[in-house]
């Protein structure tokens, strides 16, 4: 059986990403991210994107203690 689903690329306040259903209303803190497809389209985008795993909140104190990337 074929997932008709259409799934959109979501993403939180600290970058990290997800896919949603398309016809589900977004939970709060999470932000559509402009790419909708199938799922495992979906999926290929953010392993695309989605290149550094380390919460925004974490590069940023590492950033501020002069760890860098």
């Amino acid at each position: 059986m074929t997932d008709l689903t259409r799934y959109l690329v979501v993403a939180n306040d600290e970058e990290q990403y997800s896919i949603w259903a398309a016809d589900r209303e977004l939970p709060l803190g999470w932000y559509d991210r402009g790419f909708a497809g199938t799922e495992q389209e979906c999926l290929d985008h953010i392993e695309q994107v989605w290149t550094d795993l380390r919460p925004l909140s974490l590069r940023r104190a590492m950033a501020a203690a002069g760890q860098g990337d």
